[in-house]
């Protein structure tokens, strides 16, 4: 017998149904948000990897996505110190720091199946450490840590002799290219160890150690002695041996002491008679010094005096000046202000260097003027082709069109290919600049003790601009600004205008 079919009101169906369809749709949303959740997981292990070798830095996602369309970063201690960076699809390398440049690789093989790994090629020193592989979709992020431990087997042991120590041969054992620091050890036949006279394991600049350690060998350690290099990391190690005749080891006779006490008594006699001459020209020695002095000082103050002859009215360019520059109104005087202005980037501004150049040119002829740096701790003056590039990084060489001198850090130097350093005997508040184009000459004067600082030569072409760096402003003196002075007429000693 059927059961009788209940029936329903339009309104009880909606009723009834409704709770069911939020539960059904709150279900759904959660599914979804539960499915873009997602693990990165790397390597439960270091990854080890050898120098000038390359590194392997594998990472996936879990549950199994596709990261195609996500920002994958491996970064250092900081999420700026980008490794490599994967974004919109391909690789970015504006942000990738300068000494991954040209090292790194994304293997991108299985990314659909969200699992991708970094290459490390030509591996360094510097690449040991922690790294983070950090993914991030549209709704979500997740990073794991990864640890690369370089390793670097070094040079077989090289031992050489140098000679006699306390009463036996000392010798030297020398080996280069380990990483980390390596141990070394130092055994005779027996397989025991030996002291170690000195020992010196240092870094080099390249981030691999080398070692330099010695040893004393006597008779009784039965002249055979091996030198052994270890490196804890890959407990492997590399050992070379010697052995001396037994021969060789100084021996102690009584004709032996008394060789060492005429030479000794010897070499007093004639200590005594070195001392007496000495004192006998001495005098003589220290006069001719100080003539040699005056005559060196006296040189220079002429040819400072004669560039003064040629002293030409210099101003500042300020369409060359870099935007954090303040220039006076007579275009006579820059300091560091301190703060970025709003100043058009046309083509001759400097956007990197905090400089200014001179609005003059000169192609030819002699040329001076002078620059009150005061009791600044930082400037740099001198000249520069007007060709030269304003924009990024400048290097000041006469090889890149630079002929400058400086004070910075304590230290004054000129900018020749490899900085040489200035002996100044007076630290000078005034500066000479006089340029001999012709002669191929920029010479560099201390105005207060009218001394000669450096002279830079070769031959020029083109046209030369004054150049100027008021240094950083890190307050106190250094916020001066750079002053250019009239030349004293007749060297009469005419002040710079006050400040």
């Amino acid at each position: 017998m059927m059961g009788k079919v209940p029936s329903f009101s339009p309104g009880s169906t909606v009723s009834s149904a409704l709770p069911g369809y939020v539960a059904f749709c709150l279900a759904l949303q959660v599914h979804r948000l539960a499915s873009a959740q997602f693990t990165v997981t790397g390597p439960d292990s270091p990854i080890a990897a050898s120098v000038g070798g390359e590194a392997v830095l594998p990472c996936h996602l879990s549950p199994r996505m596709s990261a195609e369309n996500m920002d994958l970063r491996w970064f250092r201690s900081q999420f700026s110190a980008v490794v490599h960076l994967y974004s919109g699809g391909q690789d970015q390398y504006r942000q990738q720091m300068p000494e991954y440049q040209g090292r790194t690789e994304l293997l991108k093989d299985n990314i659909t199946n969200g699992s991708v790994s970094l290459r490390i090629r030509d591996i360094r020193p510097s690449d040991d450490g922690q790294y983070k592989c950090f993914f991030q979709s549209s709704v979500s992020y997740e990073d794991a840590i990864l640890e690369v431990q370089v390793a670097g087997l070094g040079s077989a042991p090289v031992i050489s002799v140098e000679g006699h120590q306390d009463g036996g041969i000392r010798v030297i054992c020398r080996s280069a290219g380990w990483y980390p620091k390596p141990e070394v050890l130092w055994r005779d036949l027996q397989d025991q160890n030996l002291p170690s006279a000195s020992k010196k394991i240092s870094q080099e600049a390249n981030g691999l150690f080398q070692t330099v350690v010695t040893t004393v060998i006597r008779e009784e350690s039965n002249q055979k002695v091996s030198c052994c290099v270890r490196n804890p990391r890959l407990n492997q190690e590399k050992e070379s041996a010697i052995s001396i005749a037994e021969l060789f080891f100084p021996r102690i006779s009584p004709w032996m002491v008394a060789l060492w006490v005429i030479l000794a008594l010897l070499a007093v006699l004639i200590g005594l008679a070195s001392y007496c001459f000495w004192r006998q020209h001495r005098t003589k020695e220290t006069l001719r010094s100080e003539l040699e002095s005056e005559k060196d000082k006296l040189q220079a103050e002429l040819r400072w005096r004669s560039a003064q002859l040629y002293a030409v009215d210099v101003t500042l360019d300020p369409d060359t000046a870099h935007p954090n520059l303040v220039l006076s109104e007579d275009r006579k005087r820059v300091r560091d202000g301190d703060k970025r202005q709003d100043l058009p980037d046309n083509p001759e501004r400097f956007d990197y260097c905090y400089c200014v150049l001179g609005a003059e040119g000169f192609a030819g002829g002699r040329h001076y003027w002078e620059v009150e740096v005061g009791d600044k701790t930082d400037w740099y003056l001198g000249v520069c082709r007007e060709s030269v590039s304003r924009k990024g990084k400048v290097t000041a060489t006469p090889g890149n069109g630079y002929w400058v001198v400086w004070l910075w850090d304590g230290g004054y130097e000129a900018g020749t290919s490899s900085p040489t350093s200035l002996l100044v005997s007076a630290r000078p508040s005034r500066v000479g600049i006089f340029l001999d184009y012709e002669a191929g000459e920029v010479s560099f004067y201390n105005v207060t003790d009218r001394s000669h600082l450096f002279t830079f030569t070769g031959t020029f072409s083109g046209k030369l601009r004054p150049y100027f760096h008021p240094g950083y402003n890190a307050g106190g003196t250094n916020a001066a600004p750079l002053i250019i002075c009239p030349v004293p007429a007749q060297a009469r000693g005419n002040l710079c205008p006050s400040q």
